[in-house]
């Protein structure tokens, strides 16, 4: 098999979760620049809309599907009204999230639980869902979940606020990843993660701002994350040509976990 033909996902199905904008558009574009339909999950309908006819007019087929992914009892009806529309999910991207700024003495316990809560129990929960419904009865899937190089570090950067819940939660996703990447391994279904760096997005405006040039002269490359980083490792990841690839975790960062 040629190596365009090991990253040909013409034909398949890929739910991304927090799709809607920044890296998760990102990577729907990916899936979709190489073949895949994709529904798009967020809570914002009109998000959703917009980030759907952006996807159509690169010729994409997107599906818009509005669910509050902190809502566990959302999942299951969403993950249905997707394999509805557009066939056996074949790619799960695990990307959505949320973070919360402040130090652990002044950080509130429903903050906390936020975070936990859609950082890591709706990746568990849709990962559940998908697994049953699609990819281990059929025996072949990719999973994609977005962890942080907070997840492997931390933090603690001069100028940006403590984030520990996210931290936590981000390294959570990570050993997650490793321990359904063994367990599902017999179904042929495999788990990898993406820990980003930096990104310039809605989640990051507000260190941006705080910690302005900082952010990239941290980075060895001495930028930040750009709107095509994330692509080649979704690519890899979502297709056949990371088929011996599992439980397996890649920072895209310019270098930051190098130093």
């Amino acid at each position: 098999m040629s190596v365009r033909q090991l990253f040909d996902i013409t034909g398949r199905t890929a739910l991304v979760t927090g799709g809607s904008r920044g890296l998760g558009l990102q990577m729907a574009e990916a899936l979709g620049e190489m073949g895949a339909r994709v529904a798009l999950v967020a809570r914002k309908r009109d998000e959703l809309e917009a980030a759907a006819a952006h996807l159509g007019s690169q010729g994409i087929e997107a599906l818009p599907l509005a669910c509050d992914m902190s809502n566990s009892g959302a999942i299951a009806p969403m993950v249905e009204q997707a394999m509805a529309a557009l066939g056996p999910i074949d790619i799960l991207v695990n990307n959505a999230g949320a973070t919360w700024g402040a130090t652990t003495l002044e950080h509130p316990l429903e903050a906390w639980q936020k975070v936990i809560n859609l950082n890591l129990t709706a990746m568990f929960v849709v990962c559940q869902e998908v697994g049953r419904r699609s990819m281990v009865p059929r025996r072949r899937g990719k999973i994609i979940n977005i962890a942080s190089i907070l997840g492997l570090t931390g933090g603690g950067e001069s100028g940006r606020p403590p984030t520990l819940a996210y931290n936590t939660g981000k390294a959570g996703v990570i050993n997650f990843t490793r321990s359904l990447a063994v367990e599902w391994a017999q179904h042929n279904v495999n788990v990898n993660a993406i820990a980003p760096g930096f990104f310039p997005t809605k989640m990051t405006k507000g260190v941006m701002e705080m910690m302005g040039e900082a952010v990239a002269h941290r980075a060895p490359m001495k930028r930040v994350g750009g709107p095509e980083d994330l692509k080649g490792v979704t690519a890899l990841f979502a297709s056949d040509a990371c088929a011996f690839i599992t439980g397996q975790v890649i920072a895209v960062d310019g270098g930051v976990t190098a130093t």
